[in-house]
């Protein structure tokens, strides 16, 4: 359920209301039928209906329910991937391609939240990659270096500047990215649908897709109530896939990320803690996030469920960590608790397949799904409109192959995480 305080927390409680939607009861025939109501279906439904194309969204449960409604809220530019490295595995068309696509990618989200006055807590102040001891330090420098090249405004902190930004001694530097900002993650996708629903697309939620036949040279889509004849069907559903298109979710090892919440914090220690409001995350292997939301509340995170044995040690971890980086937080608790996927891939890049005639879709964000959903949903509308040929894309299609040992990967990084917080403060 989206009100779940294990699945939503503080980003239900915070966030405007959603639009008002109904399930689909009847049959409807439009020109694009998208499936999934997170980021990428939702750009792509607002840009397909401000270019007049008729379009209508189903979504199996809410707005925002899978990684769009439970994310960090990090607006960050680029992948995992070391951007020199991106030629070497995509080629160097695509690779140059995808680089300028996704660094650029924040500025179509804040663009966006301008133009349509999405109220989503917006902060244009940058992110912080930090740097944990010597390896990290040498990470971030490699880092900043490639992007640099490239002209990107990233800047190296020392560990002074650092601290100075952060609030905690805990760092050998930092990676300062400009092009990148900080959200509230369900607020944004709320705004995205209801900028859709005034350019005229139509969404529907508590419509799972069930079926997807091909007839006549056009798609028949069906929910368990009604279905949707359109001529292109866009796939948006992600590490969240169900239905016809469950094996977008197969090819992605679910890596299970939580984020808890602290009552706001006094002004006093806000001078203190993250003064600038940039958004922070480190370069462990299991790594740490955190943020300030609006109303001065810390956002702490890690790779882990909070489910079984893990609703336990996640919890008492990051307030063990959360306390040895900011000692003057003092005995601070949690108000909110959440988690949810992240989908991997096996090269941490994402994907576009051609499931079918006219049924397309990217997938595979990584744990960065806020720039680039959104970036690749206005890709999609681009392509179908004629104004991107397929050539012309940032990624080449690709076969949906599932990876080797996805289950026991799973399992491991459930119990991984909470074997690695049990043994320490992961600092």
């Amino acid at each position: 359920m989206l009100d779940d305080p294990h699945s939503h927390g503080l980003w239900e409680r915070s966030a405007p209301p959603a639009p008002t939607t109904t399930e689909l009861v009847d049959e409807l025939t439009v020109d694009v039928v998208i499936v999934g109501a997170g980021y990428t279906g939702l750009s792509a439904a607002l840009h397909l209906a401000e270019a007049g194309v008729k379009t209508a969204v189903l979504e199996a449960t809410a707005i925002g329910f899978g990684g769009a409604g439970r994310n960090v809220g990090l607006i960050n530019a680029g992948m995992w991937v070391m951007p020199d490295d991106l030629p070497g595995v995509l080629g160097p068309v695509y690779g140059e391609r995808l680089l300028d696509l996704l660094g650029n990618a924040p500025r179509l989200v804040m663009e966006i939240i301008e133009r349509h006055g999405i109220d989503c807590e917006l902060t244009r102040n940058g992110t912080l990659h930090l740097a944990v001891g010597d390896k990290g330090l040498k990470e971030i420098e490699d880092r900043a270096r490639q992007w640099q090249a490239r002209g990107a405004p990233v800047v190296l902190l020392d560990a002074a500047e650092t601290e100075r930004r952060v609030g905690s001694r805990s760092y050998t530097g930092a990676l300062l990215d400009k092009r990148a900002g900080t959200l509230q993650p369900l607020a944004y996708a709320r705004g995205l649908a209801k900028s859709a629903l005034a350019a005229g697309a139509a969404i529907f939620t508590a419509s799972p897709v069930t079926e997807a036949i091909r007839k006549d040279r056009h798609w028949q889509v069906a929910t368990p109530k009604g279905h949707v004849t359109a001529q292109w069907v866009i796939v948006a559903t992600d590490a969240y896939s169900t239905g016809p298109w469950e094996r977008v979710r197969t090819e992605q090892v679910h890596l299970p990320y939580f984020n808890l919440a602290t009552q706001p914090l006094s002004d006093n220690l806000r001078r203190s803690i993250l003064p600038g409001l940039e958004g922070a995350w480190d370069t462990k292997e299991v790594l740490s996030s955190f943020r300030l939301d609006k109303a001065g509340r810390l956002v702490f995170g890690s790779v882990g469920a909070l489910r079984n044995s893990g609703k336990m040690i996640h919890p008492a971890w990051a307030k063990r960590a959360m306390h040895k980086l900011f000692p003057q937080l003092g005995d601070t608790n949690f108000d909110y608790q959440w988690y949810g996927k992240i989908g991997m891939t096996v090269d941490a890049l994402p994907r576009f397949h051609r499931f079918d005639q006219n049924v397309i879709g990217f997938s595979g964000y990584n744990g960065r799904g806020i720039a680039p959903g959104t970036v690749f949903g206005r890709t999609l509308a681009e392509h179908i409109l004629g104004q991107r040929l397929e050539g012309d894309l940032p990624l080449p299609v690709s076969d949906v192959n599932e990876p080797a040992f996805r289950t026991l990967k799973e399992i491991w990084y459930e119990a991984g995480a909470q074997i690695a917080h049990m043994a320490d403060s992961r600092l």
